[in-house]
């Protein structure tokens, strides 16, 4: 046996000591990405550890490394660890299978460190597998169907599931959701998270559905991840629209006219129906049924096919006296509340014969037998009344022409041997107030049948006509002096307009507001409302208003002037001398001029009642004084004479 120096041991426990010193607090971490293949380098813990700086550089090819727990299989080993330390993977390392959906991926390699044989420390190595993008946000399917009702409101909600990303990077799994629709489809996408962190899926819809205008979208839903760059995943929706029933079953036709021979077979239809209705399933299956008001006695002569809508001759018609009958046909649909409408169908039993054609006209408005009204305000276009004509005749005997020549009216073919009667022009009540129509129809059979039917129609009034003066200004002359109610005069007003259209109401209306002496009647007579005095004012303006009482009313004004004329009423006066009686001293001077003084006076008169003439009646005695009749001056008359002083 070789025999160990003391001076060796000691050396080695040195350097296990300083090796075990350093061991103990080591703990390094490694990153990998993962997908990397088997001998993929990781590390070198002996360099990385400096484990080696403290060593003698003799003993460097003692220390050997080792990997920890070989008890598992190679197939399972993870990494590889050199004798010098060197650290490679042993295998392709997949983060998402080795650690699910953990925030983050490693995995704890023990390496053992021995010199020579002797045990010095277990390194702990983690090694952090990093994630990469390499998955892709994946929906349960590919594609998804969804229903909604058209009768759902907005905010419905329908479930779809969501993606997973299998990558365990924060942000290499972490998935937005966008909705891709077109035509602005009615819908949005709700994100909700979940206490596990996923999301909660759903579409919503945002306005009401009509199946009838569009019954299915297709949606796509786009999942993305947060890695760079990107992957994304793709969800494919087809929404369903299911029906509502708010459609009603609708006939070609409102009104069904069949011509048959009494001879027809009975084994084929004399007509055949038909009813759409839009919406699907049972709420669009229809059905034909007889209606309630059609009468027994035409239900058993006729037999109604409820699926086809054909109708069939249940009775032999040959031997009945009624050529015309209406049936009424009501159109049903197979929902659990039905909806149905109504078409009529009129059958006329022809023979072989050539007959006239029958004229039938029915009036919007009658106001009598064979006399239709119409109001002076309908619109052109307007319809007046709906003619049919029947000619149960064969062949060309059947085929029938219908006119109406007038400047006011007009005739409009609308099949069938059916006709509306519109207006053409205008009417004016007041220009003419009474039509006489006249519908000429003639068959086509040789010789030709033809029947004329005579109808009148009576304009009604509506009011459409102001009142309208006789002038623009009345002007009335009436003399001062006269009582009250004393009549001025008569405003001329017409309304050519009926009834309370024509009724007028008269009133007086002050230019100045100020009250006028005068009244008028509902006739249009104005008198005075007292005594009127010319010498006060000799004229008076104000206005006529009136209005008729139709609804709405029409009104008109126009301008009164009343002159007053005069009388002789008043009496003249001096207005000089101003005082009676009055003293006037005149110095005889030889010489002096004839004329004395200029005497004054007035008459609030007016014209010939003012007209004043001057005269001397008393106090003339000696003829010494003479007045001029026309401008007043008195003078002497004669020479003037001494005896003639005095008074």
């Amino acid at each position: 046996m070789k025999r160990i120096k003391r001076q060796d041991v000691l050396h080695t426990a040195a350097i296990l000591s300083l090796v075990l010193h350093c061991c103990l607090c080591v703990d390094i971490t490694y990153h990998v990405e993962e997908g990397k293949g088997p001998g993929a380098y990781v590390g070198d813990i002996a360099t990385d550890l400096h484990l080696m700086d403290k060593i003698p550089f003799q003993d460097h090819n003692l220390i050997t490394f080792s990997q920890l727990e070989q008890r598992l299989s190679d197939s399972f080993r993870l990494f590889n660890v050199t004798k010098k330390g060197k650290l490679h993977t042993a295998q392709s390392l997949d983060a998402e299978s080795l650690c699910s959906y953990k925030m983050e991926c490693s995995k704890i390699v023990k390496v053992a460190v021995r010199k020579a044989e002797t045990f010095m420390k277990v390194l702990k190595i983690k090694v952090v597998i990093q994630d990469v993008n390499d998955n892709r946000p994946e929906f349960p399917e590919k594609f998804a169907n969804i229903q909604f009702s058209e009768g759902d409101k907005e905010g419905m909600l329908k479930a779809i599931p969501n993606a997973i990303d299998r990558d365990v990077g924060v942000r290499n799994s972490k998935i937005t959701y966008q909705l891709e629709t077109k035509d602005k489809a009615p819908f949005m996408l709700s994100v909700k998270k979940r206490i596990t962190g996923s999301s909660k899926l759903g579409i919503v819809l945002t306005k009401s559905l009509d199946r009838e205008t569009k019954d299915s979208y297709n949606l796509q839903v786009i999942a993305k991840d947060g890695g760079y760059p990107p992957n994304q995943g793709l969800l494919n929706i087809h929404v369903s629209i299911v029906d509502d029933n708010d459609n009603f079953p609708i006939f070609s036709k409102d009104i069904y006219n069949v011509s048959i021979r009494n001879a027809l077979q009975r084994d084929k239809p004399i007509i055949t129906l038909s009813a759409k209705d839009l919406d699907s399933g049972e709420n669009g299956r229809v059905t034909y049924h007889f209606s309630s008001e059609t009468s027994a006695y035409t239900k058993s002569h006729f037999w109604l096919n409820n699926v086809t809508g054909e109708i069939f001759i249940a009775k032999n018609l040959s031997s009945e006296r009624k050529k015309n009958y209406k049936l009424l046909i009501e159109a049903r649909d197979g929902g659990s509340s039905p909806l149905s409408s109504t078409a009529i169908v009129l059958v006329n039993v022809i023979n072989q014969h050539n007959n006239p054609p029958v004229i039938d006209v029915n009036f919007v408005t009658e106001l009598r037998e064979n006399t239709a009204t119409i109001s002076e305000g309908i619109k052109v276009g307007s319809f007046i009344a709906y003619v049919s004509v029947i000619d149960n005749d064969v062949g060309q005997n059947g085929e029938v022409e219908c006119s109406l020549h007038h400047d006011k009216f007009l005739l409009l073919d609308l099949g069938s041997k059916e006709y509306k009667i519109t207006l053409k022009k205008p009417v004016d009540r007041e220009t003419r107030d009474h039509y006489d129509i006249s519908i000429s129809c003639e068959d086509k059979g040789s010789p030709s049948m033809k029947t004329e039917r005579k109808f009148f129609i009576q304009v009604m009034d509506v009011n459409d006509v102001q009142p309208q003066f006789t002038k623009e200004t009345f002007k009335f002359l009436t003399y001062e002096n006269g009582k009250p109610n004393f009549p001025i005069g008569y405003i001329n007003v017409t309304d050519q307009d009926l009834e309370n259209g024509g009724k007028l109401s008269y009133s007086l209306l002050s230019n100045n507001r100020v009250i006028i002496p005068f009244q008028i009647t509902d006739y249009g007579f104005i008198s005075t409302t007292m005594t009127l005095d010319r010498e006060k004012r000799e004229k008076y303006q104000f206005q006529v208003f009136v209005k008729d009482n139709g609804q709405p009313s029409l009104n008109n004004t126009a301008n009164v002037l009343v002159e007053i004329l005069d009388e002789n009423d008043n009496a003249p006066y001096f207005t000089f001398p101003g005082v009676d009686p009055f003293t006037l001293d005149v110095h005889y001077h030889p010489q002096s001029k004839n004329d004395i003084t200029v005497l004054r006076a007035s008459d609030r008169d007016s014209h010939m009642n003012s007209f004043l003439k001057y005269e001397i009646f008393g106090g003339n005695d000696r003829q010494l004084f003479q007045i001029d009749s026309f401008t007043g001056v008195l003078s002497y008359s004669r020479t003037v004479y001494q005896n003639d002083a005095g008074s």
